[in-house]
């Protein structure tokens, strides 16, 4: 009987042993295809050009301001200079609202309609201000539509049209002709 244990217990402990070691290697196997990643350069190489491009923009959005007092300073200059206020919400954090402040400033067509007929106000939604109660007044549209979100205004404050920004874009910028008529839409009637 004495015997019969004994070999037994090698028989086990050798079919254990094996069972252990092929684990051993299977876990070695995959930790070595895990390790093995392919890099993207391109997606990589396309990040990095896009913070550098991020860097050497203005940034027009500031967290501190206080956006509500300064729309009922804009709605006040509207009324006595009867402009539109085009409020263009998003933050320095995003690409494509920094890429659109640029081309606005920087294409003259745009900018002469822009500065002709509107009061122009960035309004910051970031981590460091989300101005929630001023989003709120305008039906959150940065959670429907992205950033930039247009919100035009007339000249008494009234909301008169929301704009998503995807559908002015043109590869990595925006299009002119698209731009040009949102903004002409837009302007105070007479």
């Amino acid at each position: 009987m004495k015997k019969l244990s004994i070999a037994a217990f090698l028989i086990a402990g050798t079919f254990v042993f094996s069972q252990e070691t092929k684990r051993t290697e299977d876990v070695k196997d995959s930790r070595d295809k895990a390790l093995i990643v392919k890099t993207d350069h391109a997606e990589l190489d396309a990040k990095r050009k896009a913070a550098e491009e991020k860097a050497k923009l203005p940034k027009p959005y500031d967290p501190k301001a206080d956006a509500q007092k300064d729309i009922n300073k804009l709605i006040a200059q509207a009324k006595k200079e009867n402009k539109n206020i085009m409020i263009q919400a998003g933050g320095n954090w995003c690409i494509w609202c920094l890429r659109f402040n640029q081309f606005v400033q920087t294409t003259p067509e745009l900018k002469n309609i822009v500065d002709k007929n509107y009061l122009y106000y960035h309004l910051n939604f970031s981590p460091d201000n989300k101005n929630e109660k001023v989003f709120a007044q305008y039906g959150n549209p940065g959670d429907k539509f992205g950033y930039p979100v247009f919100i035009v205004l007339d000249k008494n404050g009234k909301m008169i049209h929301v704009q998503q920004s995807d559908v002015l874009e043109q590869d990595k910028g925006y299009n002119l002709e698209k731009v040009k008529a949102f903004f002409n839409e837009w302007i105070p009637k007479s």
